[in-house]
């Protein structure tokens, strides 16, 4: 009987751990479950955060977008602002060219010191320079004051730039205007290096004026009495049918023009202020075949 008595006391035991140990099981199911849905719960909140960025982003695209169509005219309205002043510019630069080109006869558009001093230039630098005194136009050959296919300046040319700068700096001539001009002949820009560069003969001629124009001022010509302008090869000086006549049409023409800046043109002591500063030229593509030699070439 006492055995008996035992035996049933430890199936009860076996009876209550067996069920404490399904309702632990259960417990933990569920809290793995529960924590499992919650995990689910912030990544769709953020989810959805994500996309309410998103769609609030693109609302404010599209805000601009609309903002921006409404000042269209205006920005269109300035463009053609700018063209208009630019054109201006050029026809004022093209009736001052013609203007001086149409001087005939003994006409002197220069003081006699200065016409004078560059005439004894050209004659020091004959194969560099002519000098047409009725017009006041000192022609730089380009065939001597560039590399083949370059708007680079050589050397040689650079010196004799530089004492043209000194006597454009004289009291009797620091006054003028100065346009610098260039020009090509006929012959299209073929070399592909060059043409990097140098897309054509519009491109070359007025890479060659600024090269120019940016030496002068090297030697301390003015900003304000510069301009610079590219013909290409709509202005010729000969017939471009033969090798002569090409090399007298590739060339940079300095115009002394015979009327004052009008603004105040700072002496050469006065330090430049904002408004004299100029952008220097971006590094160009050196398409350089080989150095100038005394004979005339096809400088493209």
């Amino acid at each position: 009987m006492a055995r008996m008595h035992h035996f049933l006391g430890l199936a009860a035991v076996s009876f209550m751990l067996t069920g404490c140990v399904t309702s632990t099981d259960k417990y933990t199911a569920v809290k793995l479950e529960n924590e499992s849905l919650r995990s689910q719960l912030g990544e769709s909140e953020s989810k959805a955060r994500a996309a309410q960025a998103q769609a609030q982003a693109y609302q404010n695209q599209l805000q601009a977008l609309v903002d921006g169509a409404g000042s269209k005219d205006g920005l269109l309205k300035n463009y053609a602002d700018q063209l208009s002043l630019a054109q201006a510019q050029v026809a004022e630069l093209n009736a001052k060219y013609q203007e001086a080109l149409g001087k005939q006869g003994n006409v002197i558009a220069l003081p006699a010191a200065v016409s004078s001093a560059l005439d004894d230039f050209a004659k020091q630098n004959p194969d560099l320079v002519d000098f047409d005194a009725a017009r006041g136009i000192v022609k730089f050959k380009t065939d001597f004051t560039f590399a083949t296919g370059s708007d680079q300046v050589t050397e040689k040319a650079k010196t004799a730039i530089g004492r043209f700068a000194q006597i454009l700096n004289s009291d009797a001539a620091k006054g003028y205007e100065l346009m610098v001009a260039g020009h090509t002949d006929n012959t299209p820009v073929n070399n592909p290096a060059t043409k990097q560069r140098h897309p054509d003969n519009w491109y070359l001629s007025s890479h060659r004026a600024i090269s120019v124009g940016q030496e002068l001022i090297k030697h301390q010509i003015n900003t304000q009495r510069v301009a610079v302008v590219g013909y290409a090869d709509q202005r010729p000086i000969a017939p471009n049918t033969t090798s002569e006549g090409k090399a007298q049409n590739r060339r940079v023409e300095v115009l002394i023009l015979p009327s004052t800046v009008r603004s105040t043109v700072v002496s050469n002591s006065t330090p430049r202020t904002s408004n004299s500063k100029r952008t220097t030229k971006s590094e160009l593509n050196k398409d350089v075949i080989a150095s100038p030699s005394k004979e005339p070439a096809l400088n493209k």
